[in-house]
């Protein structure tokens, strides 16, 4: 098999649209106030690419056996980043702040905001047009930059000061109402089917 570039940026930058590891920087430097001022980068970055790699290759079967299809993931993740995203906006606590920072890695950083549902159907839909290892390698590469960006918080919560940041949240949390709704309308309309 010839390893074509082309295909690999299309699904790496197609990864990186919906992860939106720099949309969520507002949300993750929320949330690590909540969670005692701290994310376990590698532990995070570990946990989504785990599950992202694992959706990759069991994903429907897994959702099968719970009864579940995509589409049903995909409303229940869709509500989620709503309220994430309303939090953002309104500026008022949806999600208790939990000092625990093991917790808090998993959900709902890991889940559902790096590895969420449209992430993990992003990667099944990806399935139908590309190769597996190509995937593989994108989701790899996206794995890369979420370290790093966790790594930087700090510095880019510094660079952008408490007004910048308080502007770029408000921003990015209507981005994530939008994003939401968008997803919840796709997926909803199947179930009347």
């Amino acid at each position: 098999m010839d390893f074509q570039v082309d295909q690999l940026l299309t699904v790496t930058f197609t990864l990186f649209a919906v992860i939106d590891i720099v949309g969520s920087i507002p949300l993750l430097i929320s949330l690590k106030e909540k969670m005692g001022g701290g994310i376990r980068s590698l532990q995070v970055t570990l946990i989504s690419g785990a599950l992202m790699i694992l959706f990759l290759f069991a994903g429907k079967p897994f959702l099968k056996i719970l009864g579940l299809d995509i589409r049903s993931f995909a409303v229940g993740g869709s509500i989620v980043i709503f309220l994430l995203g309303l939090e953002m906006v309104l500026g008022h606590e949806i999600f208790k702040g939990d000092n625990n920072a093991k917790s808090g890695s998993v959900v709902p950083i890991a889940f559902p905001i790096i590895a969420g549902s449209g992430t993990l159907t992003t990667i099944m839909s990806l399935k139908a047009n590309f190769d597996e290892m190509y995937i593989l390698f994108g989701i790899l590469i996206n794995l890369v930059v979420v370290y790093i960006t966790l790594r930087l918080l700090k510095v880019i919560e510094r660079a952008l000061g408490e007004s910048g940041l308080l502007a770029v949240r408000k921003f990015f949390g209507v981005i994530l109402i939008a994003i939401a709704v968008k997803i919840f309308s796709t997926n909803i309309a199947a179930f009347g089917k």
